[in-house]
């Protein structure tokens, strides 16, 4: 984790932010790659990482919140859905997905994950493999590629 060096933690760094993920549905993979100005904050021992995606359709706002145990929780919040999900390595770990329909249960199983973030420079990475199911029902596989640097 990040030595607390100063107050600029509490209140937040800029940093760029490079997100790959690879979606696998119905053996058809998808590739999505994209750059974020973003921001990096520490509150207590959890780590956060902060960006906003705006496409055509819709604003949203993401966070990694990287816990001092290695657990992961992204949230990805719009106008008119939430979607929470928690990744820890090699377990099962229910999550819902808010939507203006109402929530969906989903669980996602994490086979891999590793965080690797350097105090001097200020840089990492967050990489993620994870299954997501609904009713017990495999709806695709995921890799979360992110680097970021300040």
């Amino acid at each position: 984790m990040i030595t607390k060096r100063d107050d600029s933690l509490s209140n937040g760094i800029a940093i760029l932010i490079t997100l790959q993920t690879f979606t696998k549905q119905d053996n058809e993979v998808i590739k999505y790659d994209r750059k974020f100005e973003g921001q990096l904050f520490q509150m207590g021992n959890s780590i956060y990482l902060r960006y906003t995606e705006d496409d055509n359709q819709e604003t949203a706002v993401v966070t990694f919140k990287i816990n001092n145990d290695g657990g992961i929780q992204l949230t990805r919040k719009s106008k008119e859905m939430r979607m929470q999900l928690f990744f820890e390595n090699n377990k099962r770990v229910s999550a819902t997905y808010r939507t203006p329909y109402g929530e969906i249960p989903i669980e996602t199983v994490t086979p891999s994950l590793s965080v690797n973030i350097n105090d001097f420079p200020l840089a990492g990475a967050v990489h993620v493999d994870y299954l997501l199911y609904s009713g017990g029902k495999l709806l695709g596989e995921y890799k979360i590629r992110l680097q970021f640097t300040a």
